[in-house]
């Protein structure tokens, strides 16, 4: 293969590209995340060829491969769904432009259905309130994004042997009140703290600068977001203690952050070793949300049967594949409008994608995809977990209501 240094701009992105491994559906939105993390890919391999380190960042898609709609994320490359593999998980090396922020969804079981009426009244407390976690003033953003309080129904799938509450419900939440600098550390988010950005060294790319950790300073970002991490884990379970009273807690997982130093989870959730685990995949609000426990992923017959082995092989990033042990957190915002995009316009410093529309004969050009028309995907996203063998679903949850407060 052609050296970093020597390749033009079509030859770091055509080699990018090879670098990223789809397991999603065949949608406008997966096609968007495939042509801008192109980009973020061609970045990291750019600056890791500078730095000295073998230049092999992966990305490996979930089935809910979409685009991200946080601007600054989007913007530097990146798109949402799946695992991205930068380096050495033990080399104290973090792309923070990456942006962990330690999203994850809780899953609590109820023996009632409690009334929306109260749980507003409680939320209202709770908006209205000064409260505290470690010394750490709470942010609530129940109000904000995609982060809606869902209460269902449990119904168990046929083959399971699970006993569970009659009722759950699932918070989705961050701490964004860590992405500045606090006297826990320096911050989550680059372009919130400018103590993390004065830490951050960057590198100047053919598409625009990328921003690091290293050594001391990727220790001290890895140990602060280890802290996040376990702050907003709690944070879930004190809301959900306020909004519910007394529940159970059946999962608790993290979508949104770092596994190591080169490991990073971009709307994705980890499986471990337990293999009772139940992760949730939480699709539209008047859809069924899923509790599945994951079966480890890629294995060697996945690999070829999704024909990744030889260009894996001839990378060198076979492990990654191997050791990907993913599954998705939700459906991923759906683009009706979009089927695909044609090419990707560089003027001025700026992407601009030309997407096929249902109307073929016109197309859809946009930069910002914050400001890009958006739903929810469905049940297809379950059915290619299924297809792909990644989990077994144990728990079908009928929604009864959903507040967006």
């Amino acid at each position: 293969m052609q050296a970093i240094s020597y390749m033009n701009k079509t030859d770091l992105l055509l080699n990018a590209r090879k670098h990223y491994f789809s397991l999603g559906v065949d949608d406008g939105a997966a096609s968007l995340c495939r042509a801008n993390f192109t980009y973020g890919l061609a970045k990291i391999h750019y600056a890791q060829h500078k730095l000295g380190i073998s230049p092999n960042a992966t990305f490996i898609s979930t089935p809910d491969e979409t685009i991200s709609r946080n601007s600054r994320r989007w913007s530097s490359g990146y798109g949402y769904g799946g695992k991205l593999t930068t380096g050495d998980p033990n080399d104290p090396l973090i792309f923070v432009d990456t942006k962990p922020n330690a999203c994850g969804m809780l899953v609590g079981g109820l023996e009632n259905l409690p009334k929306p009426d109260q749980i507003i009244k409680n939320i209202n407390k709770v908006l209205d309130s000064e409260i505290y976690l470690d010394n750490i003033k709470l942010e609530w953003d129940y109000k904000k994004s995609n982060h809606f309080i869902d209460v269902f129904e449990t119904k168990l799938a046929i083959k399971s042997d699970l006993h569970l509450p009659p009722y759950m419900f699932i918070i989705h939440g961050s701490v964004p009140e860590l992405r500045k600098a606090t006297e826990k550390g320096p911050g989550l988010y680059y372009d919130q703290s400018p103590e993390l950005r004065d830490m951050s060294q960057s590198i100047k790319t053919p598409f625009g600068n990328i921003f690091y950790l290293e050594g001391r300073n990727a220790k001290q970002y890895y140990h602060f977001y280890q802290y996040a991490k376990e702050l907003a884990a709690k944070k879930r379970v004190m809301a959900a203690e306020i909004l519910f009273g007394k529940f159970e807690t059946l999962s608790n997982p993290v979508h949104q952050g770092l596994l190591s130093y080169g490991e990073i989870l971009l709307g994705a959730q980890h499986i471990t070793e337990e293999k009772s685990k139940l992760f949730p995949v939480a699709l539209r609000s008047d859809l069924p949300s899923y509790l599945i426990t994951a079966l480890p992923n890629l294995t060697d017959e996945q690999i070829d049967d999704l024909g990744f082995e030889n260009r894996a092989k001839k990378l060198g990033v076979l492990k990654n594949l191997k050791n990907l042990n993913v599954l998705p957190h939700g459906g991923g915002y759906k683009l009706p409008h979009i089927n695909q995009v044609r090419e990707v316009l560089e003027i001025d410093g700026e992407r601009f994608f030309v997407c096929e529309q249902e109307v073929e004969d016109g197309t859809y050009i946009f930069s910002d995809v914050t400001a890009t028309q958006f739903l929810y995907r469905g049940k297809k996203i379950i059915k290619r977990i299924e297809d792909l063998n990644l989990g077994t679903i144990e728990a079908k949850l009928w929604p009864k209501f959903v507040l967006k407060i």
